[in-house]
């Protein structure tokens, strides 16, 4: 019996990091779509941050998403909670959920631009390449 345990014990250490942390594969489309919006919401949280915005999509408005880094992984770029305030016009690139849903992700390839001025408030280290980022170890910090 004490086998038997140490056995699960030890199979129970080796897979935790696979519950650490979720993949996208899959989720999101691959090709990137860019959308202009009006900022609604901005909520720095971990484990991912997510701006609330308005785009117009055939004459009608449309409440989109878009998820990215952490507070913590923001704030090293010098975000704060003014960084993004409600009516600020921003350009978005990133990943659009495969569902259609208003919803992206803005880990990979991604950057946001302030209409306002051009300002690129953020950029994914492989933005403006074709290559994806390379899959993360599971449960590595900052992914």
């Amino acid at each position: 019996m004490k086998k038997v345990l140490m056995m699960a014990a030890g199979l129970l250490v080796i897979s935790a990091p696979m519950f650490a942390h979720h993949g996208d594969a899959g989720r999101y489309n691959e090709d990137l779509v860019t959308v202009n919006g009006t900022v609604v919401d901005m909520q720095l949280v971990d484990p991912h941050s997510v701006i609330v915005f308005d785009v117009e999509e055939n004459g009608k408005p449309v409440r989109f998403q878009a998820e990215l880094n952490g507070r913590g992984g923001l704030s090293k770029m010098g975000w704060t909670k003014n960084t993004l305030k409600p009516g600020d016009k921003i350009t978005v690139t990133g990943r659009r959920v495969k569902s259609g849903a208003p919803y992206m992700n803005l880990t990979d390839r991604a950057n946001i631009v302030m209409a306002a001025d051009g300002k690129e408030i953020f950029r994914t280290e492989n933005y403006g390449t074709n290559t994806p980022k390379r899959p993360a170890a599971q449960g590595r910090p900052g992914n």
